[in-house]
């Protein structure tokens, strides 16, 4: 059994995981550090944005290994609704840097200043490796243009989305818990401020993962 779930993961992303779960280990480490401190249990949230991240991290893990053209297209659309609908969470954290100097509790600026710009960089790169192995699932199906369409698509829908997650305070699981009262919000929310802060989103994160997308593609290179 152990043997099967490992030949469904390469080394390369094995590697990736752990990186990934080291640098959040450290976040962790940080925000626990601070609780101690502080004898409070401010920035805690911390940890539950990280656990958001990570889904649909874990979503696409799963859809890359599975997604196969032979697969059948309802199963496949499934998991990249899945996915999609999560996928705001990670890049949100970014937001969380609002928060430096907000805290009164006499812990110095440069230690918050580390803890969410880490736990920031953690939810990026949890973002843009899932919407890395989303793309490649994409390219299997529809092509690359399309692909690269949809990869646009998503992070301008998750760019709103976390617009309404920000400033209206909804969040993934109200689309089956309240969706007429999310879209009637998200509806509202189509107006100036809302679409220039969309347009700013898309931008810093379609900027990210080209990043991301082109040192991918190097190390693919340097490995052949």
């Amino acid at each position: 059994m152990f043997a099967r779930f490992r030949s469904s993961f390469s080394d390369r992303r094995i590697a990736v995981v752990a990186s990934l779960a080291v640098l959040s280990l450290f976040v962790i480490t940080m925000m626990l550090a601070r609780v101690v401190y502080t004898e409070t249990l401010e920035h805690t949230w911390i940890a539950w944005n990280l656990f958001l991240a990570w889904v649909p991290f874990l979503i696409s893990l799963v859809a890359y290994a599975r997604a196969r053209p032979g697969m059948s297209g309802t199963k496949v659309l499934a998991l990249g609704a899945l996915w999609l609908l999560f996928f705001p969470n990670a890049p949100y954290i970014v937001t969380d840097l609002k928060h430096i100097g907000s805290s009164g509790v006499g812990v110095p600026i440069l230690y918050d200043v580390l803890l969410l710009s880490a736990a920031a960089w953690t939810g990026l790169l949890l973002g843009l490796a899932s919407l890395f192995l989303m793309h490649a699932v994409a390219r299997r199906f529809i092509g690359v243009l399309n692909a690269w369409m949809l990869v646009i698509g998503v992070l301008a829908a998750s760019s709103f989305g976390i617009y309404l997650g920000r400033f209206q305070r909804w969040n993934s699981w109200d689309v089956f818990l309240r969706p007429g009262s999310l879209l009637g919000q998200a509806t509202q929310g189509l107006h100036a401020r809302p679409l220039a802060l969309t347009v700013l989103l898309t931008s810093f994160l379609l900027a990210s993962y080209l990043v991301v997308y082109s040192f991918a593609r190097m190390s693919a290179l340097i490995r052949e």
